[in-house]
């Protein structure tokens, strides 16, 4: 099981590395750098405010089904079907929804158009994770790689087109942005739904209300913790925006946004490690596998690389984010202290997933719940006086305290033992690491080259003391 996981997620992230950054990275700064702080500050809390009602559109559904579909591959063709004509429905109510709670907190019919087709947006994200949760259940890992970078592909494409050309004598604003991300989307999801149907003998519409009741009841756990992540993932930008004086308040959720930016792109490549790893925890643990050599494994290949992340956007924050935004620092100090976030992230993916795919929504959904109310307090405490800055600390603190529990209830559900050699070897990395960033940064003058010393000392580092051993990088370099 463990080829299988390392098997695909290489193929999964060698495809979402050379797309996926490049759009957050270049097209969307790109973008921002065009159309302004404010401009862009707008569309950034408008997308996060139509995140949060995101379960509207899946109710658990698509975690639900991963988990389902991995230890019962045979349902695919009574589910998919009755699923489906769900989704629409939970689409067409997510929308009516979200349309009049803007209108209730007094956006603007500008701000509603906008609202609108994020909304759309967010319905084709579903839908096209929905259908791929299919594939994941039935560990078509490859195919659901080359669909998991359609869209960005096609997005890029279409961006780059009118950023850097005058083929189309179409200028980039915020409302094409949003457009090309539609169009993107809508192609992505129809092909995913091509290669879903033709692995299903049959597929028909078909009204089935015992059968969604029955489905909605089961995914209930999920849809609460998917709701309660998304609030404390996506509730800063939104509560910066109405927190703060007319103009001020996107200006704020704009420079928050290009903060933001690479630790958006970074969760990429954490998220890849959950979506694979939840159906393989789920089917190791119907067969009452020992998972803990995968989750000592995945922890590691993962928490190696969060670590160095954060030190070298800790050490050279104005040299990467003015890389970043054409060279703009004013969101520095926000960005080195949201990439920290980076190492609980990573910590989460692993261990929520591991406790996701137990079942132990319960507990997930108690921690969820705390998070909320933590962050929601100290963004209404912070950001009136911090701004931007406050959204960063709130985060700061809700994603540390929300990792912390997930890795004592797995201690303490799976009855691990207690790692010390573990914890040791972690903490003379981080030293070692912040060490290196001191070294390169006082003796090396180039900050390319800097950079590059330091994660090749920190890689060194890992690899001395053990953290990461040449027999796990052989195993992957052989599979």
């Amino acid at each position: 099981m463990q080829k299988n996981f390392i098997t695909n997620l290489a193929i999964l992230i060698c495809l979402n590395l050379l797309i996926k950054p490049f759009w957050t990275l270049v097209i969307e700064p790109s973008v921002q750098y065009q159309v302004g702080n404010a401009a862009y500050g707008e569309y950034f809390a408008l997308f996060n405010f139509s995140f949060l009602l995101n379960i509207l559109l899946d109710f658990g559904i698509t975690n639900f089904n991963n988990k389902n579909i991995a230890q019962n591959n045979h349902l695919l063709e009574k589910h998919f079907s009755g699923l489906f004509l769900l989704k629409l429905l939970l689409g067409l109510i997510y929308i009516v929804v979200t349309i009049s709670i803007g209108l209730a907190v007094g956006y603007s019919t500008r701000y509603i158009k906008l609202l609108f087709l994020l909304g759309f947006n967010q319905f084709l994200i579903s839908m096209l994770l929905y259908l791929r949760s299919n594939l994941l259940g039935l560990h078509a890992f490859k195919t659901d790689s080359i669909i998991s970078v359609l869209d960005r592909f096609i997005m890029i494409g279409i961006c780059a087109v009118l950023l850097w050309t005058s083929y189309t004598g179409i200028t980039i604003d915020i409302m094409n942005f949003v457009y090309a991300q539609t169009l993107a989307y809508l192609l992505a999801t129809t092909l995913a739904f091509i290669v879903v149907v033709k692995k299903t003998d049959k597929f028909t519409l078909s009204w089935n209300r015992p059968f969604w009741i029955m489905i909605l009841k089961k995914s209930f756990p999920f849809a609460v913790l998917v709701l309660l992540m998304t609030f404390y993932n996506r509730l800063d930008s939104v509560m910066i925006e109405r927190l703060l004086p007319e103009g001020e308040g996107a200006t704020q959720a704009g420079i928050y946004a290009k903060g933001f930016r690479l630790l958006d792109a970074a969760n990429m490549i954490a998220y890849l490690f959950s979506i694979q790893l939840l159906p393989i925890f789920s089917r190791m643990l119907k067969f009452k596998e020992n998972v803990e050599n995968l989750v000592k494994l995945s922890f590691t290949l993962l928490i190696t690389p969060a670590i160095i992340a954060a030190a070298v956007c800790w050490f050279y924050q104005n040299e990467l984010i003015g890389l970043i935004n054409h060279g703009v620092t004013d969101s520095a100090t926000i960005f080195s202290m949201l990439m920290t976030c980076f190492i609980a992230i990573s910590t989460t993916y692993i261990f929520g997933t591991l406790l996701t795919a137990n079942g132990n929504l319960k507990q997930l959904n108690t921690m969820a719940l705390i998070g909320i109310c933590l962050n929601f307090l100290l963004n209404i405490v912070l950001i009136p006086h911090f701004k931007a800055m406050g959204a960063a600390y709130s985060s700061l603190a809700t994603q540390f305290f929300t990792a912390s529990v997930q890795v004592y209830l797995t201690y303490k559900i799976f009855k691990f033992k207690v790692n010390y050699r573990l914890i040791i070897i972690l903490t003379l990395f981080i030293l070692g690491v912040v060490g290196a960033g001191f070294v390169s940064t006082k003796f090396i003058s180039n900050y390319f080259v800097g950079m590059a010393v330091m994660c090749i000392i920190s890689g060194i580092w890992a690899l001395v003391t053990g953290l990461i051993s040449f027999k796990a990088i052989m195993r992957f370099m052989k599979y």
